[in-house]
């Protein structure tokens, strides 16, 4: 296992109860009905707003049932058309997960520096993955998608425009190429640490995904941003009906 990556055991964080009420997941808003405030997108999950639900046995109006909808989701910090995740491109339990993925959200303020699978919410995450999947009448079957994660310290007195140049254009590649299903970045803390991450529909999407040229000038650009950058791989296995879910090292899958 890769250093603060652990693999969830049965009866812990792991293991997926039964849901207690039926969500009926009807349509997205456009994406410019949510907010583009990069601390909401990283912090508040506010990606899930764009999703428009209504639970079994409530009424919807003609107005609601024929407003304008989209099939593009919000799916990292950046909220602009070139940066959103077409569903329809995706194989029904990827699409089921980026959903899900729409409510991710860190839950510690040390995100930079703790263990990977306690950063995140991946309880209410896979809880919806479940009940996602049984609003589609679809019955989950196991599946290994590619996780990476990147820690970083920044050098002192970086160009954060050239930074942030790089990061977006790089992502905009990644979400071209297609996979990516889920892109995540903090915010540097005091001592310039942070951590981002992706969830992608495979090894093979991150590695088409990482082709292109924005990619190529990240990697050269590395050693004067960077003071220190690591890069951890690992597999994300939802097992069969969501029973249960790990996340561990790459190695071996």
């Amino acid at each position: 296992m890769a250093p603060g990556i652990a693999t969830s055991e049965p009866g812990t964080a792991g293991k997926i109860g039964p849901t207690t009420q039926k969500t009926i997941v009807k349509s997205l808003k456009p994406h410019y009905e949510v907010t583009s405030d990069f601390d909401e997108l990283k912090f508040q999950a506010a990606a899930s707003r764009q999703i428009q639900w209504h639970h079994e046995g409530s009424s919807i109006s003609a107005s609601e049932s024929t407003s304008n909808t989209d099939t593009r989701l919000i799916s990292s910090p950046y909220n602009g058309v070139a940066h959103l995740l077409d569903l329809e491109t995706l194989d029904i339990q990827s699409r089921i997960l980026a959903l899900a993925l729409a409510s991710f959200r860190s839950v510690r303020e040390d995100y930079a520096t703790a263990p990977y699978i306690e950063n995140f919410n991946w309880d209410e995450v896979f809880d919806l993955v479940k009940s996602f999947s049984e609003d589609e009448g679809h019955r989950w079957t196991s599946q290994t998608f590619y996780v990476v994660a990147f820690r970083s310290i920044l050098l002192p007195g970086v160009d954060n425009d050239h930074l942030h140049a790089l990061d977006a254009y790089s992502h905009q590649e990644a979400v071209a190429s297609g996979g990516l299903l889920k892109y995540w970045f903090g915010t540097k803390d005091e001592k310039r640490q942070n951590l981002a991450t992706c969830i992608w529909r495979s090894r093979e999407d991150a590695r088409l995904g990482g082709r292109g040229p924005w990619h190529a000038k990240a990697r050269a650009a590395a050693r004067e941003l960077y003071e220190n950058i690591t890069f951890t791989t690992m597999k994300l296995v939802i097992e069969d009906e969501v029973a249960s879910w790990s996340i561990g090292d790459w190695q071996g899958a």
